[in-house]
């Protein structure tokens, strides 16, 4: 789901932002391994940005599982949430546009990716993708919801981390496939596929949350 998603919403969030830090900050004449070193080092920033969102989220989750009932009330709410995701996603409900708010807004976020997009150290890059990991995003919106229904930090960083490196093929070789990546057929192609999959797993949860709510001998091992 999230290479899915990478091939059509992140080529479209985040394309601008590497094609950006590859312009001013890959110099060419330190040569390939030091380019694709340093695309590597942005990857992982955002993965490790996204593991923190995830221990977060899932530890936020852990709360609501004090009780079966608050444990079938998460996976019902998050499964709505997947679910006016999804149908948002494939362009009938104007939802993600409603929370996909942009921090380039804020002062602190331009000064700060102004003095990263200038630096040419290999830690310039792992910070850039750190920021580039907290931007709001329609898919980390989505799988942070999933990270909170696993109801551990642990699980919750393991799932946005499978998140993050679902999305470093496409984000780590946008440069050379951009074109293909960004032709408006296939970005649909991608984003509509991804939509469908979303809904049908926000039905899935919305199921299992209802079944904690019914089902007294209902609980995470048996509930399928």
């Amino acid at each position: 789901m999230a290479f899915i998603g990478s091939l059509g919403h992140c080529v479209g969030m985040c394309g601008g932002f590497v094609i950006a830090y590859t312009t001013a900050k890959v110099d060419p004449e330190r040569g390939k391994l030091w380019g694709g070193t340093a695309h590597l080092a942005y990857n992982l920033g955002r993965v490790f940005s996204y593991m923190i969102i995830g221990a977060l989220f899932g530890y936020l989750g852990s709360i609501m599982l004090i009780s079966k009932s608050l444990h079938g009330a998460l996976y019902i709410g998050v499964g709505i949430f997947m679910i006016l995701m999804g149908i948002s996603l494939s362009g009938n409900l104007r939802f993600l546009t409603s929370i996909e708010l942009s921090l380039t807004q804020f002062t602190f976020f331009r000064k700060l990716f102004g003095r990263l997009i200038h630096s040419k150290s290999l830690g310039s890059f792992f910070l850039l993708g750190m920021l580039n990991g907290f931007l709001p995003c329609g898919l980390v919106y989505f799988f942070a919801a999933t990270a909170a229904a696993t109801g551990s930090p642990f699980w919750g960083a393991i799932v946005m981390a499978i998140f993050g490196l679902s999305t470093v093929p496409v984000m780590f070789g946008l440069g050379t496939v951009a074109g293909f990546l960004k032709s408006s057929s296939f970005r649909i192609l991608m984003i509509k596929l991804a939509s469908v999959v979303i809904v049908l797993y926000g039905l899935y949860l919305t199921y299992k949350g209802y079944w904690f709510l019914t089902d007294p001998d209902a609980s995470i091992h048996t509930c399928h």
